[in-house]
């Protein structure tokens, strides 16, 4: 699953005009962008220049960086790799799940069996379950 950067930054962009109650029209004016090309860039429709996205942030009062990071963050979900993790159920009984993996924090020493609930798959991952088709 290939992700368009210019859609992530797009929608992390409206995220954050949304979460603080703002309009196109209140962020396009601060920013010196036309409306138009403000809502183009948020529905990922057009590549940003850094300049640009450097007045939509100050716009918003949104250190670049945070964006960026969020930004990041974004890709990483969309792009999180499916991995089958045994999860116990409440009888004991292991059931397989298909989580998407949102970090790799580390392995399991050498010749160990990592985390005991894990067995020795490998990386440990922090992941998100959703259930098994």
């Amino acid at each position: 699953m290939s992700v368009v950067l210019r859609q992530v930054l797009g929608d992390c962009l409206r995220d954050r005009r949304q979460t603080q109650g703002r309009t196109l029209r209140e962020v396009s004016a601060a920013a010196r962008v036309s409306l138009g090309y403000l809502s183009e860039v948020e529905r990922g429709q057009k590549e940003a220049s850094s300049e640009l996205l450097a007045a939509i942030c100050d716009a918003l009062k949104t250190p670049l960086a945070d964006l960026l990071e969020d930004a990041a963050h974004e890709v990483r979900a969309r792009t999180a790799v499916p991995v089958l993790v045994p999860v116990r159920g409440g009888d004991g009984a292991s059931a397989p799940v298909v989580a998407r993996a949102r970090n790799v924090v580390g392995a399991p020493p050498a010749g160990g069996r990592g985390d005991a609930s894990l067995g020795a798959l490998g990386p440990v991952v922090l992941a998100e379950a959703v259930a098994a088709a």
